[in-house]
């Protein structure tokens, strides 16, 4: 695979490319479309500005969310790495064999600045263009702004520091500013949706049915806030999400499901059985297994260790199986988590949205349904923290999110002169890519492990 660095600063004939003629997914996006328009002329219409706008999320869909779900459920735990391809071989095996080299890196890396790159554009164009129409600008603003949010927090899952900009040479910062950052463009986002709803012809032509911008806007800013540790900022975003509605990102022949690509299709992948979760963590009758994962469980030997795999199911089952933005549940374990960490801990609150994800035997909008009995164990914050990561564990397997969760619960982590099996996730943040070491002076030391 080639470095998707180089190619940070996406031009517009590309991404319209992508919303107008699909986008398979490949090592590079640097490919000419001699029938595209140019990047000025693009931008500087109506149509090329929400043509552009469908390429924007279609690129985040095919191109961000296979390295995102897969490199970091991979050091997580959740997948096993079985071929023999050394950036599968290395990202399995973790802690210093994982190489500045690595593909899967350089992709979660440089992958969510074009994302940026793209945004900008957009951003930059838009209110000249659309000048006339404040509701149909509004939609794409609020779109851009989201999936630059959406990217910056996809680099943050990974990297102890990064750009907040897709500039040449951009200076990296802590991941706490980049946290900051995507609140920033989020809350950007809800205040422009507010001022002005969406046109009808951007709903049409952009969304679709099955993708809802305020709703999802207001979820990745429950999400983006808890993982910058505001809790109540987290707790009123996540209470804002209508829980009977779903938002997804839709796929096709032409632009497949990635994570079914790679992991049914080309094999690189597979679920570890019980979600890869330590054995005090999972109950046998959880409906989510079953939902998650098919097929017998098969111990098997790979990368030098031994594991019990099995097959994926849930959103990843078909080429053009819906992966969603966010699941339903997720906010009320957000609100749990965020109640549990608030300066006054509110435990009967996080209780309550506890048992509703644990007893749910019907209604998930998208079908995700724990079927499990109400919580029996002790009623206390360190308790109930920890039933709010298994919760997650569960509910949202191979979204994306495991890693940092594994992060900010203090499970067992790696640490140097300490085998890496006895850990729960294989490295704590990742080695930058050498490829941008090359190019941006700015690049800061490894972190250890």
């Amino acid at each position: 695979m080639t470095s998707f660095l180089r190619f940070r600063h996406l031009p517009a004939r590309l991404l319209l490319g992508a919303a107008l003629l699909g986008l398979a997914p490949s090592c590079s996006l640097d490919i000419p479309n001699p029938n595209a328009a140019t990047e000025q002329s693009t931008l500087s219409s109506r149509d090329g500005v929400l043509a552009f706008s469908v390429g924007l999320r279609q690129t985040y869909a095919t191109q961000v969310i296979e390295p995102l779900l897969l490199a970091t459920g991979t050091t997580s735990r959740e997948v096993k790495g079985i071929t023999t391809f050394i950036n599968v071989t290395e990202l399995e095996q973790g802690g210093t064999q994982l190489s500045p080299n690595n593909a899967n890196l350089t992709a979660l890396f440089g992958r969510p600045y074009r994302i940026v790159s793209a945004a900008d554009q957009l951003l930059g164009a838009a209110p000249a263009t659309l000048a006339t129409d404040a509701a149909t600008l509004s939609g794409v603003l609020a779109h851009a702004y989201l999936f630059k949010a959406a990217a910056l927090l996809a680099v943050a899952q990974g990297f102890e520091q990064a750009p907040v900009s897709a500039a040449e040479n951009a200076a990296f910062v802590p991941r706490t500013q980049v946290l900051a950052e995507a609140v920033r463009l989020l809350d950007l986002a809800a205040q422009t949706l507010t001022a002005n709803a969406p046109s009808a012809e951007f709903n049409t032509r952009v969304l679709g049915p099955e993708f809802d911008l305020p709703n999802t806007v207001q979820a990745y800013r429950a999400r983006a806030n808890l993982m910058a540790g505001n809790y109540a900022a987290a707790l009123a975003a996540a209470n804002l999400v209508d829980l009977t509605k779903t938002s997804v990102f839709v796929y096709t022949g032409a632009a497949p499901n990635p994570i079914f690509t790679q992991s049914v299709l080309a094999g690189n992948f597979k679920p570890r059985d019980q979600f890869g979760l330590p054995a005090d963590l999972v109950e046998a009758q959880d409906a989510r297994l079953s939902f998650y994962l098919q097929g017998p469980a098969v111990t098997r030997s790979d990368n030098g260790s031994t594991s019990t795999l099995r097959e994926l199911a849930g959103f990843f089952t078909s080429q053009v199986s819906p992966i969603p933005a966010y699941l339903p549940d997720e906010m009320r374990l957000i609100r749990a988590e965020a109640n549990l960490r608030a300066v006054t801990p509110d435990l009967a609150a996080a209780l309550l949205d506890i048992n509703a994800v644990r007893t749910q035997t019907a209604g998930d909008p998208l079908g995700v349904n724990a079927a499990l009995p109400p919580y029996a164990g002790p009623e206390t914050v360190a308790a109930l923290l920890q039933e709010v990561y298994k919760q997650r564990s569960a509910e949202l397997f191979l979204s994306g999110l495991h890693l940092d969760d594994s992060r900010r619960f203090g499970r067992p982590a790696p640490a140097p002169n300490q085998p890496i099996s006895q850990t729960e996730r294989s490295r704590n943040f990742y080695p930058y890519p050498q490829q941008e070491r090359i190019n941006n002076p700015n690049v800061p030391a490894d972190p250890a492990i």
